[in-house]
């Protein structure tokens, strides 16, 4: 049975400087978008792994030994992880004490998440976590009733309580060596929305991520956020990715209300955003019968200098993991 463990000591957080809240009404446009971001690095700066197996499992030091595994390509992310889930020996409430220490929020991503209720803004978390885990940390952080209007695409576990202790089990999403396909699941969610949609358009994808394994997720977006400073970041300057880069989220919504008017303007390209993904939006319909395509505004040459992912997506078969938050995610890009 695992011996009660007392939260790390953490040092108090400083207050915030004063500012003006953001405005999180309704901006009023008819922009048909969806938010699709990570979790661990985005919307919270730590990682929820790392809290429970540092605290409850293998410990830091095996863990780095794991991670190095990955790193190198002897092991694929799913067995890594599952050994490290294997390690856990806790109850699963038992485990949230030390999150709510150990974790850090983004301090805009509360308004931001309001401000995509007040317009109809789904926004979906993608992971390569545990949805009871990512649901229990935001119900913390963010409140039960804001927290149901976000929907979690991860995959889910199984926890066993017995007297001879309690045993995590991942129960992946996707038969792949990552366990959840991000790009699958931003595809289905495509292919029923265009589905359910009377002309058969779907709304713009906005992808919100940090890490380099975000990748098979962000090529499948019209739009890429990557938060500052970090490995997404730099993976898409040294590649010359477009992207636009955020400090928290109120910088997303600030771009949001921008892209969101696109469509409200009769002469396209005027402020038109140079950060859309002509790949990801070729394929869709325009999310408005009398609005002209995005990628119809560029004549061929300059459309194929346009905002198209390099063929290094799709060719290699893994990305150095070492690049990204987390568990040192390898992530495959094809």
């Amino acid at each position: 049975m695992p011996i009660a463990i007392t939260p790390p000591a953490v040092e108090p957080k400083q207050a915030r400087p004063a500012f003006q809240r953001a405005n999180t009404a309704n901006m009023g446009t008819k922009r048909k978008i969806i938010c699709f971001s990570d979790f661990d690095g985005t919307i919270f700066m730590q990682d929820t792994g790392h809290a429970l197996f540092d605290n409850f499992g293998c410990g830091p030091e095996k863990r780095k030994v794991l991670a190095h595994q990955l790193e190198s390509g002897e092991r694929s992310f799913r067995e890594v992880s599952d050994e490290l889930y294997a390690s856990l020996d806790v109850p699963f409430e038992d485990c949230f004490e030390v999150m709510k220490t150990a974790l850090d929020i983004d301090p805009d991503f509360q308004d931001f998440h309001e401000f995509c209720v007040n317009n109809s803004i789904p926004f979906n978390v993608i992971s390569a976590g545990l949805k009871p885990v990512l649901r229990k940390v935001l119900d913390h952080f963010i409140g039960e009733e804001m927290s149901k209007h976000i929907e979690i695409v991860a995959n889910d576990a199984k926890v066993t309580e017995s007297d001879d202790g309690n045993k995590w089990e991942a129960v992946w999403r996707h038969e792949c060596e990552l366990g959840h396909d991000k790009a699958r699941s931003i595809n289905e969610y495509k292919a029923t929305a265009r589905m359910e949609s009377e002309n058969g358009t779907v709304p713009m994808i906005i992808f919100i991520g940090d890490g380099v394994s975000d990748l098979p997720a962000a090529r499948e977006a019209d739009v890429l956020f990557a938060r500052r400073g970090l490995k997404l970041e730099d993976y898409c300057v040294e590649h010359g990715i477009d992207y636009i880069p955020f400090d928290t989220f109120a910088d997303i919504q600030k771009e949001v209300i921008k892209i969101a008017k696109v469509d409200q303007q009769r002469t396209l390209g005027k402020g038109l955003p140079s950060n859309f993904n002509p790949r990801a939006n070729m394929w869709r319909r325009v999310s408005s019968r009398a609005a002209i395509p995005v990628f119809a505004a560029l004549s061929p040459a300059k459309e194929e200098k346009a905002f198209l992912w390099p063929e290094t997506f799709t060719k290699p078969a893994t990305v150095p993991n070492h690049l990204d938050t987390g568990l040192a995610v390898a992530a495959p890009v094809a």
